[in-house]
């Protein structure tokens, strides 16, 4: 049995209940709702915040709609300086960085169940504790997890391993506890 950890999309240590799981990649990637500061060197007009949309696009002025979805930070800042180049700014600079990542989700036996900020390292315990903890009825020693990129949720046992890392878009169910 192997058990995971991950740090904002950076895997620490392997997460499985009963199968190995596929190396992940080892940066994290963009998707709707994660929010970004774009600085254009020498154009003030074109800096600013900006959001991923619901299609997982980048819309920008002069160059519109650009695929950001499933990119890391540094695929869509080539892109967009590739975008500006072709015919709108000669040799553009820019930088790109995460000014808010998407929330995780935390649902089930815990006192306030709701969508949460992501924060780096941020464990299950810490994520239980955001939520005001668990409910007299909760399994503390099995929860399931689902990743943003994953079509289905996992068992995890708590007990085996080092810390879960919570990642963006992650949604966690605290079950509750057969007596």
């Amino acid at each position: 049995m192997l058990a995971l950890a991950f740090n904002c999309g950076l895997p620490l240590r392997a997460l499985a209940q009963d199968a190995p799981v596929a190396a992940e990649s080892l940066e994290y990637t963009l998707a709707p709702g994660d929010r970004i500061r774009i600085s254009v060197f020498g154009e003030d007009g074109l800096t600013g915040d900006y959001v991923i949309t619901s299609g997982g696009n980048l819309s920008f002025p002069l160059v519109g709609n650009l695929a950001a979805s499933n990119k890391t930070v540094e695929e869509l800042q080539t892109a967009l300086k590739t975008a500006l180049a072709d015919g709108y700014l000669k040799d553009p600079r820019v930088t790109i960085q995460v000014v808010a990542f998407r929330p995780f989700y935390i649902l089930g036996e815990v006192a306030r169940p709701g969508d949460y900020p992501v924060s780096t390292g941020l464990t299950i315990a810490q994520a239980v504790s955001q939520a005001g903890g668990y409910s007299y009825r909760a399994n503390t020693r099995k929860i399931f997890i689902k990743r943003a990129n994953e079509a289905a949720e996992r068992l995890i046992d708590v007990r085996k391993g080092g810390p879960i890392i919570v990642r963006a878009g992650d949604t966690i169910r605290i079950a509750e506890r057969h007596f």
